[in-house]
C-alpha cells in the first residue's frame, strides 16, 4: 500500500512572521478515506506538539485521514510551546474536525476568525487537557468572550466551558508525583468510543471537571499515589470527570459532536488503552462510529519520544513542523 505525504506550503504565510507551513499526513486507503482533520498545537506545559503529531500519524496511515497538524511556532518558524502565532489554521475552512490542545492562547484576528468560523458551522471538536482554557487575554472586539473564564452572561466562562463543557477548574492531583487512572463509566461501557479499551492510565495529574450540562461522562479520573499504573488511589481524591462527550450550537442552529478529555499529555498516550480512546473519539466525532473497531491499529508511527515525563529527553532545540514531516522522522527529534 502506497501513501502520500504532503508538507503543505502557502505563499502568502510564508514570511519572517509566520515563516512555518504545517504538517499534512495523508493515506491512501482506510475508514477516514475523504475527511480532513485539522490539529492545533500550541500549549505551554503538556507537550501538545508531541501528542497531536503522533495521533495525526496514527489515523492517517492507519485509518486513511488527511490530518493537518499546525503548531504555535516564533517568527523564525520554530516551534514554541504557547506560542500566539499558528500559521496554517486557514486549514479549518476545510476541516471535517477540530482537534484542539491549546492554552491561554491569544491569536491574531485574522487567526482568531478561521477558530470562530469553524465554530460558527458547528463542526466536530475533540479537546485535550489544557483545551479548555485554550484562550486568555484577548482584550476587546468580538473574540474577548472566547478567553476563559469570561464573566460575560452571553458566553459565560468562555470557549471552554461553553463548547467543550468545562474551564480551568484547578489541578486535583500534582504533576510529576500523582498520575491518574481512567475507570470506564459502567453505563457507558457500550459506547463506540469506549470499544477495545480495556483500561487507561495516564501520567500527568488531574484535573477538576465537572462539565457542563447536558454532557455524558465516559470515563471517571482517580488520582493515584504514584507514577505508575499500579500505584494506590488517592483516598482523599475521589474520581472526577476525565473524559465527556456534549455537543454545542453554531451560528446557524446546527449541532457539532464533542469529546473532551482533561488528560493528553505526550507521555499520556504512550498508554494504548488511553491512545484508543483519543483515536476512537475521532472516529466518532466525525460520524464514523461504525467503523470502530475493538482491534483497530493505534500503533505509533515512526519514532516517538514522548518528552513531558521529566527524564525522557528533551525536543532538539530549533526543532520546526518539517522536521517531523514523513513516517519515520522523530516525534519529537531529541537532543544529543
Amino acid at each position: 500500500m502506497k501513501y502520500r505525504l504532503f508538507l503543505l506550503m502557502t505563499p502568502y504565510l510564508f514570511t519572517m512572521m509566520t515563516s512555518a507551513a504545517p504538517i499534512v499526513y495523508e493515506g491512501d486507503t482506510g475508514p477516514g478515506k475523504g475527511k480532513h482533520l485539522v490539529f492545533i498545537a500550541s500549549d505551554h506545559e503538556y507537550r501538545s506538539e508531541e501528542t497531536l503529531p503522533a495521533l495525526a500519524r496514527i489515523l492517517a496511515r492507519h485509518h486513511g485521514f488527511k490530518c493537518t497538524v499546525v503548531f504555535g511556532v516564533d517568527d523564525q518558524g520554530v516551534i514554541k510551546p504557547g506560542a500566539n502565532n499558528v500559521p496554517g489554521i486557514e486549514h479549518l475552512a476545510t476541516a471535517d474536525l477540530m482537534v484542539v490542545f491549546t492554552r491561554f492562547q491569544n491569536w491574531p484576528a485574522g487567526q482568531m476568525k478561521h477558530f470562530v468560523d469553524y465554530l460558527d458551522r458547528a463542526g466536530p471538536i475533540v479537546g485535550l487537557r489544557t483545551a479548555t482554557h485554550g484562550f486568555n487575554g484577548i482584550k476587546e472586539g468580538p473574540y474577548q468572550k472566547y478567553n476563559n473564564g469570561y464573566g460575560g452572561e452571553d458566553y459565560t466562562g468562555g470557549f471552554g466551558r461553553q463548547v467543550l463543557g468545562e474551564k480551568w477548574a484547578g489541578h486535583y492531583g500534582g504533576n510529576h508525583r500523582s498520575s491518574t487512572r481512567l475507570d470506564i463509566v459502567p453505563a457507558q461501557a457500550n459506547h463506540p468510543i469506549l470499544k477495545g479499551v480495556k483500561s487507561m492510565w495516564a501520567q500527568c495529574g488531574g484535573y477538576q471537571a465537572d462539565p457542563l450540562p447536558p454532557s455524558t461522562v465516559l470515563a471517571m479520573a482517580q488520582p493515584l499515589k504514584g507514577m505508575t499504573a499500579d500505584s494506590p488511589a488517592d483516598e482523599k481524591m475521589p474520581p472526577v470527570p476525565g473524559a465527556w462527550i456534549r455537543s454545542y450550537k453554531g451560528q446557524n442552529g446546527k449541532e457539532g459532536r464533542v469529546f473532551t478529555s482533561t488528560y493528553g499529555a505526550s507521555n499520556d498516550i504512550d498508554d494504548e488503552g488511553y491512545r484508543r480512546l483519543l483515536v476512537n473519539a475521532c472516529f466518532w466525532a466525525v460520524g464514523l462510529e461504525e467503523t470502530i473497531k475493538e482491534d483497530n491499529q493505534v500503533a505509533f508511527v515512526g519514532p516517538y519520544n514522548g518528552t513531558w515525563l521529566r527524564n525522557h529527553g528533551r525536543r532538539k532545540s530549533g526543532t520546526k513542523p518539517e522536521d517531523m514531516a514523513g513516517w519515520e522522522t522523530p516525534i519529537v527529534p531529541l537532543q544529543d
